[in-house]
Parts: structure tokens; sequence; C-alpha cells
């Protein structure tokens, strides 16, 4: 039982979502350091803006999963506000980017994925073991068979 539930205007409780959106044309832009730190630091702007809270998030190299709690918004509004918001920011930041690799288009596909998270913990495990999440690489590989 949880003694302290989030409140919102007509409602109490959470609505925790594994989220993950695709970069467009299935560029590797997150493999660019500095791009990937400030996606980071734009989507969490992003979650304060629109009072969505982030328990976690995680780049691969040509997209990102994250686990929020969409409060009041409904998954299509979430979406959008984030999307928009983290590709509106990068490419000012980035107009490189934008020129290379998107021409005259949009950061993210079109498509998305938010879905309600079965299991936080797993959920938590599986972004941090994303390229760059933030879990412990521990994963044997053939490398350290051979020597």
């Amino acid at each position: 039982m949880k003694f302290n539930p989030p409140r919102h205007s007509s409602c109490v409780g959470e609505s925790i979502h594994h989220l993950m959106f695709k970069v467009k044309y299935c560029h590797r832009i997150f493999d660019i350091k500095e791009v990937r730190q400030e996606a980071e630091k734009l989507f969490h702007e992003a979650f304060e803006r629109y009072q969505i809270r982030c328990f976690g998030l995680g780049f691969d190299n040509n997209h990102v999963h994250g686990a929020v709690d969409l409060g009041m918004h409904s998954r299509p509004a979430a979406a959008k506000c984030i999307k928009g918001y983290v590709a509106k920011k990068l490419f000012q930041k980035f107009p490189e980017v934008k020129r290379k690799y998107f021409w005259k288009s949009g950061l993210w596909n079109p498509s998305y994925y938010l879905d309600t998270a079965k299991d936080l913990k797993n959920l938590l495990n599986y972004i941090g073991k994303q390229k760059y999440g933030s879990a412990p690489k521990n994963q044997t590989t053939l490398f350290m068979f051979a020597s």
C-alpha cells in the first residue's frame, strides 16, 4: 500500500508507462555524446515542464526508452509534448544535425511506444541495460572467454 500517492486535480494515483521514441530514418545520432547529453537534459526539462515524473531514461544509438508517470496526460498528448519539446530545442542547439541527417524533416519517427509498465523494477533494469543506460555492464562477452 502506498502511503503518499501522487495527487492531481481530479484523481489520486500513478499512471506509470514505458515509453520508447525512435529517431526518424534510424540515424544513430545518440552515438554523438554531446547530442545524447543535450537530449537527456531536454527530456528532463520537458518532464518538469509538463509535470511528468521520470523514473529512468536510457538511450541506444537511435532510440530512447523511459519509465514515466504520465499523471493526468493522455498517451498521445504526452508523446506530442515531449517529442515536440525535445526536437525543437535539440535542433536549435545542433542545426548541423538537422542539416546532415534530417534535411527538412523532423527528429522523431511519427510512431512511438507508450504502454503501462507491468513491473517497474524489470522496466528500470531494461532501461539501464541500453547502450547508454545507467546500469552496470556485467554482461559476459566472447572476448572474456578468449582472454
